[in-house]
Formats: C-alpha cells, sequence, structure tokens
C-alpha cells in the first residue's frame, strides 16, 4: 500500500527516512555512574572523578575552590597528628596540658588563641597576592602551588600521581579530624576516644 502512494504518478511523496535522530552519548560520571559528568569536570584537575551532584562547581571558580581545598587538607593533616598527639601526651614546651578538646577554651581565656590568629592571619595575607594572579590570569600557577618543593616531586614524571595522592589524603584528612574530633567529644575519653 504504501509503495503505492509513493509513486510519482500519484504526486505523493512518502519520505522513508528515520525522524528518530540517534542518541547523544552523554559522558558518565565515574564517581556516580547513572548520573551525567558536569560539564566543569572535564578531568584536567588531580582528583577529578566527576563527582558534584549539585553543581556547586559549576556557580564558583573551580581554581579557588582547589585552593581552599588543598589548604583545608593540609591543615587537617597537621591539625588531626597535633590534636592526636597532644591528647596521647606529647605537648609543646609551656602548653598547657589538657586535653585537645578542652585545649581552645583554656587558650582562649589566656589569650593565646588572639596571638595565633594573628599570626595565621599574616601568613594568610602573604599568599593572597598569589591566589589573585591565578584568579585573574595574570600567571600560569596551579591551585596550591606556592613554590614550596624541597625534594622536588613537582619536576619527576610521577608529578600528576603525586598530586592524585596528595588530594585524597587531603580529603581523608578533613573527615579523619572531624571524625576524631567528634569521638573525643561524644565520648570524653583519651586517645583512641572509644
Amino acid at each position: 500500500m504504501l509503495s503505492i502512494l509513493s509513486q510519482p504518478a500519484l504526486g505523493l511523496v512518502v519520505e522513508t527516512t528515520n525522524p528518530i535522530k540517534p542518541a547523544v552519548q552523554v559522558k558518565k560520571s565515574q564517581a556516580i555512574p547513572f548520573l551525567e559528568n558536569p560539564p566543569h569536570l572535564d578531568g584536567s584537575m588531580a582528583g577529578d572523578h566527576g563527582f558534584d551532584p549539585y553543581g556547586l562547581g559549576g556557580a564558583y571558580n573551580l581554581k579557588y575552590m582547589r585552593e581552599a581545598e588543598l589548604k583545608h587538607g593540609r591543615i587537617c593533616m597537621l591539625a588531626f597528628f597535633g590534636y592526636v598527639a597532644v591528647d596521647a601526651g606529647l605537648y609543646a614546651p609551656g602548653a598547657p596540658h589538657v586535653s585537645s578538646l578542652m585545649a581552645h577554651d583554656v587558650t582562649t581565656k589566656s589569650g593565646h588563641m588572639l596571638a595565633l590568629l594573628f599570626a595565621i592571619s599574616m601568613i594568610e595575607s602573604l599568599g593572597y597576592s598569589a591566589i589573585n594572579e591565578m584568579l585573574s590570569g595574570q600567571s600560569d600557577r596551579a591551585p596550591g602551588d606556592y613554590g614550596f618543593d624541597p625534594l622536588g616531586f613537582s619536576k619527576t614524571e610521577k608529578a600528576e600521581r603525586y598530586a592524585a595522592v596528595e588530594i585524597a589524603h587531603c580529603r581523608g584528612a578533613m573527615l579523619a579530624f572531624s571524625g576524631v574530633v567528634t569521638a573525643s567529644a561524644m565520648f570524653e575519653k583519651p586517645f583512641p576516644y572509644f
């Protein structure tokens, strides 16, 4: 029947091509395989596995967010060691002999926390110019790179692997530190906090 209607003698032409267009293949996220990979996560940064289910990374500058992630992660690596070391009995000379959980309140009352805040603020202010140059495009500085590499790891062929390992350790340290503080506050026991 269709062949009769498509005869040129009748003047009817039926298009026989498939009107359904092929589906566009969308790259799936490595972290959450049933979701699409966000367009701002293109795999160019270490530790990028396409995890941004709410799309928050697309609303801000990704370099600034990576700078903050590395900075907080590095601090948490040190903080975890310091928190556990104090509760294991290692104290700095002149430091009060209290638990890590109580140290904040004790140093705030004595005024030492204000001096620490001032010292950290000075260190932070030195880094703002480097971050501003990176964000404005005046330098090709990578997030978290302050030029401190005494062992030359950034110049080896494994530099990309070292960057991925560092970001994994940073993320783990942020979770570990929050877990240690929570456990010590909940159970109010000395190290190992349970």
